[in-house]
């Protein structure tokens, strides 16, 4: 490391460590700033070279962790929460929560309260699948090699709902993607699915990718209306709660590679292998 960037690490390690302090406090960029000395310009970019954020979008990330905690708590209210996190009010939260984890704090406080999933395990070409349904539709897809580990995964989504194993119509029906020489089952799937606005734009637009085609994570930014935006188009789609029904195995790299997949890079491969060949068929 050469001196300079010695120097600019301390930084924004000194950076970092004020912000914790202080985040309750809602610091400005020139705040920060002035606290390890250079000028709001430098350190805006300094901050977001290192830590891979704004120093915005950290702040708020720091608040929301609090809020969480807060939330979590038995007897907390919203504005309580909102209080506690250094926000003026309940607004303020709402909306970090809605940019952000894509819910309500309300929403965040209940966990699921008041639901009734039903859930099974069911083979697919590709591996065992965890199948979840509510009564509004599919709200999660996953492909588990360790059964337990993979209900476990799902109670952590809805820690306060209550949970079915049974095998429902909704499952069924959305299972017959997997049908052989069938490229989609008869009617639309109905999905149950909790995201940040942008998650949701993206989700919907790899529903737009046809059976047997692929996609760039720059295609899927531009189709959008957001080109630059590859990255996070790429963290969105890791985020994708319904293996397969949104069809993020068929988003690539630019230059063909394949690229991360959340079950595994063979898995996506054999997806698009055996779609293609559906499609042949």
């Amino acid at each position: 490391m050469t001196n300079q960037s010695q120097i600019d690490y301390e930084r924004v390690e000194r950076a970092i460590g004020y912000i914790a302090r202080h985040f309750k406090d809602q610091p400005s960029l020139e705040d920060v700033a002035a606290e390890i000395h250079v000028s709001p310009f430098h350190f805006q970019r300094l901050f977001s070279k290192w830590a891979g954020i704004s120093p915005k979008k950290f702040i708020q990330f720091l608040s929301l962790d609090y809020a969480k905690a807060s939330l979590r708590a038995p007897g907390t209210s919203v504005l309580d929460a909102a209080y506690d996190a250094g926000f003026s009010g309940a607004g303020r939260l709402h909306d970090l929560f809605m940019s952000i984890e894509g819910m309500t704090p309300g929403a965040f406080k209940q966990q699921g309260a008041g639901l009734t999933i039903n859930y099974d395990f069911a083979d697919s070409p590709f591996g065992t699948v965890l199948i979840a349904s509510t009564r509004n539709g599919i709200c999660h897809l996953a492909f588990e090699a360790d059964r337990d580990a993979g209900f476990d995964t799902l109670y952590r989504t809805f820690p306060q709902a209550r949970f079915h194993q049974c095998r429902d119509q909704m499952q069924t029906h959305a299972l017959s993607v997997f049908g052989r020489n069938q490229a989609s089952p008869d009617g639309k799937i109905k999905l149950h699915l909790q995201g940040t606005p942008f998650q949701i734009k993206v989700w919907e637009a790899l529903l737009k990718i046809p059976m047997g085609e692929l996609a760039s994570y720059g295609g899927i930014a531009r189709m959008i209306g957001q080109p630059a935006a590859s990255r996070a188009v790429g963290t969105a789609i890791g985020h994708n709660p319904v293996a397969f029904l949104i069809p993020c195995h068929r988003v690539i790299r630019q230059n063909g590679a394949l690229g991360g997949y959340m079950w595994g890079a063979e898995r996506k491969q054999a997806m698009i292998a055996w779609e293609g060949a559906q499609m042949t068929g």
